[in-house]
């Protein structure tokens, strides 16, 4: 059966992306712990990050670090952590979390909540700044 993410990445279920190519896909997260939480997955549905072949890992990194560089500019903080936690959805992820204070990357913190229109706010900022 297929993960929540592939079915995201197929588009059975919508989500709020940010980025994809043949490879990846980057979506912010639905239950966000700060404004601009993001999500890169592989489109090849793996389970666990680190089962990932080499390459495909490392690709996943660079993948990411573009988003990131994008999330710093489009949303106020100090850094953009990165964060594997991986025991949610039983398919590899990345959480890119723009933070100010370390705090702010608890995962196990109360989530936000932001309404349709705050969520395609947020990706269409994010997204501005991928070709820059």
């Amino acid at each position: 059966m297929a993960s929540v993410f592939t079915k995201i990445i197929n588009g059975d279920i919508p989500s709020y992306k940010i980025a994809e190519d043949d490879r990846f896909y980057a979506f912010l997260d639905i239950n966000p712990l700060v404004k601009g939480h993001t999500l890169v997955v592989p489109k090849q549905e793996i389970d666990y990050l680190f089962d990932l072949p080499q390459d495909l890992l490392g690709d996943m990194m660079i993948f990411s670090q573009t988003i990131a560089k994008a999330i710093d500019k489009a949303i106020p903080c100090n850094r953009v952590g990165v964060m594997v936690v991986g025991d949610e959805v039983p398919h590899a992820h990345i959480h890119l979390i723009p933070f100010n204070t370390a705090e702010e990357m608890d995962i196990t913190r109360k989530k936000l909540s932001f309404s349709n229109d705050e969520f395609e706010e947020t990706a269409q900022s994010i997204r501005q700044y991928l070709s820059k």
